[in-house]
């Protein structure tokens, strides 16, 4: 599967993130900081999080987008 986002262009590719049904319903969606990296760029993608009103997190290589507006707090 990870090879069919390699063919898709970048925005479609962003846009298949915010249409996951997680997203859709205000859940918390993943990717690969290294995919968001090579294919939409770092900057591109946290402009898009940013404008929709989401926050993101990154660890060990995992970009974790929560898909609402609410307050993210790191408990531990």
């Amino acid at each position: 599967m990870s090879h069919l986002h390699l063919m898709l262009p970048a925005d479609i590719w962003m846009q298949k993130i915010f249409d996951a049904k997680a997203a859709r319903v205000g859940g918390v969606v993943r990717r690969s900081t290294r995919d968001v990296e090579r294919i939409v760029g770092r900057s591109h993608f946290l402009r898009e999080v940013q404008r929709r009103g989401y926050h993101a997190v990154e660890n060990s290589g995992q970009i974790v987008i929560f898909c609402n507006n609410d307050r993210v707090q790191v408990l531990y």
